[in-house]
């Protein structure tokens, strides 16, 4: 076992014990109609506007596949470097559940649209590990139960039934919730790049099914239980972390393990049990009567396949190859899409690593403090690349654009107006920084003094001087009149 392994194992009373962890991403497709009839997916509509009679189950409906629903898998199987199957089935799964008005979801079992894939996720300290994908199904989403409105009776709400879904389903290679939510993290990435999912959890547009085992390390693998309906990568973490401990726990305290679907209560802080796991047979699939095998061309894929953006591993190899990017910055910056677009924006005028630095640092926390998504930046990228080049060309400092920064946020005015407005133009003129320099000198003696034995205090009088001059001053032309007068090395 490496080093990496065996720091992830879970100490138990026992000793170390391994979690063994598998996905199944419930991903809405992105589409105006639903799988099977034309109703729309708006999100938000009142309760049960967005249902055609296909989706309330009314006798004698058929079902019609969405074509475009189909692009759209094929389209995710691609950007996950899977297997496209050419043909594919659609089959009823039964169940019964007051949401659910046909008593049955078609689903695909046997034989799935996509196959086998892989993602690679990125991991702190730089590691890279590949989690494999077992399949990609679509699916039609259930509608939903309404608990709160009535003292007695519960309604439902059929606006997602209907919904097309994708299912992805992992290979069970994750080892930690840190890998776990890195995952979901690439995924979302990935969906979104392609145009396929919008990935946004909150509205569960995306959400996950965490499966969670715990083994001694090298053993077979144990008895799982299926966390349903994560709703957020954070609480993903959170539950496999319970769940893990609450495994070993039991088994260490004699118990064993059952399998089962269980919920995690955000409130708590705890998984808690929901039902006995199903198995496949519980569900008696069988194809769908009323919808042919799906079958479509190689000559159809590759057509699609032509149109595929650059995805987030290929764009952060460009990133560090073209850019001169470490390999961190360029993760971070192709972690979401609009913040790719975002730095490219800036890089394109403006010098590429001082434009990673400021997306990265100040910008970023600028948006995490006013709580803002990047579309919703009062500063755009062409006056971010403004601001870098004023630097760049020694009209300000980078202390003082730190604060023509605060100022564009505050404001969304230009850093040039800003600059002129304020009066923070750097100050190049030697005279006047010879003479804030000698005004430092012999106002500190005794600092003078000091700075022969130790030269390092070169940079207390750097500090002043920018102080007098109110940060203006030029920083290099600082440093060199003080190495001068006070006969040590600016290189302190």
């Amino acid at each position: 076992m490496t080093q990496e392994a065996a720091s992830k194992l879970i100490e138990g009373a026992t000793g170390a014990w391994e979690v063994v962890i598998g996905l199944e991403v419930h991903a809405q497709i992105s589409s105006n109609a639903k799988l099977f009839s034309g109703a729309s997916t708006e999100f938000g509509a009142e309760q049960n506007q967005n249902v055609s009679l296909v989706d309330a189950a009314m006798p004698g409906m058929l079902p019609v596949i969405n074509k475009k629903c189909v692009e759209q898998a094929v389209r995710t199987g691609l950007g996950l470097k899977a297997q496209i199957n050419l043909r594919s089935v659609f089959d009823r799964k039964n169940y019964f559940y007051p949401d659910l008005p046909q008593g049955y979801q078609i689903s695909q079992y046997k034989h799935p649209i996509v196959g086998e894939g892989a993602v690679l996720i990125d991991l702190p300290g730089g590691e890279m590990k590949t989690v494999g994908i077992e399949r990609l199904h679509m699916e039609q989403d259930a509608g939903k139960s309404v608990h709160d409105q009535h003292p007695s009776m519960s309604f439902v709400d059929l606006n997602r039934s209907g919904v097309a879904l994708m299912e992805i389903v992992t290979k069970p290679d994750m080892r930690s919730s840190e890998e776990a939510q890195a995952f979901v993290r690439k995924l979302r990435a990935i969906l979104r790049y392609l145009g396929t999912c919008d990935g946004n959890m909150e509205q569960g547009s995306m959400r996950a099914d965490v499966n969670v085992s715990v083994r001694k390390p090298g053993d077979e693998f144990g008895t799982r239980c299926e966390i349903k309906n994560v709703n957020s990568i954070r609480f993903v973490g959170l539950a496999i972390e319970y769940e893990a401990r609450r495994q070993i726990d039991l088994i260490e305290d004699g118990g064993t393990v059952d399998q089962e679907t269980r919920l995690f209560d955000i409130k708590t802080g705890k998984t808690r049990s929901m039902r006995s796991k199903e198995e496949a047979h519980d569900y008696r699939y069988f194809p769908d009567p009323d919808l042919l095998p799906l079958v479509f061309s190689q000559e159809w894929v590759d057509e699609i396949a032509k149109d595929l953006p650059e995805l987030p591993d290929e764009k952060r190899e460009r990133f560090i190859r073209e850019y001169a990017l470490s390999p961190y910055d360029a993760s971070v910056l192709v972690s979401e899409k609009a913040i790719a677009s975002f730095y490219e924006e800036v890089a394109e005028t403006s010098d590429p690593k001082a434009a990673a630095n400021w997306v990265t640092g100040d910008f970023f926390g600028a948006l995490n403090k006013a709580g803002l998504a990047i579309e919703s930046s009062p500063v755009s990228a062409k006056q971010l690349s403004e601001l870098i080049n004023l630097i760049q060309d020694g009209t300000i400092s980078g202390r003082i654009a730190k604060e023509v920064f605060e100022l564009m946020f505050d404001s969304g005015d230009d850093p040039a107006k800003i600059v002129e407005e304020k009066g923070l133009r750097q100050v190049t003129d030697t005279g006047a920084i010879e003479k804030a320099v000698d005004e430092v000198i012999a106002a500190n003696p005794d600092k003078v003094e000091q700075v022969k034995e130790k030269p390092k205090m070169i940079g207390w009088f750097v500090g002043q001087v920018m102080k007098s001059t109110s940060g203006k001053a030029n920083p290099q032309t600082v440093n060199e009149l003080l190495a001068e007068k006070l006969g040590v090395s600016s290189d302190n």
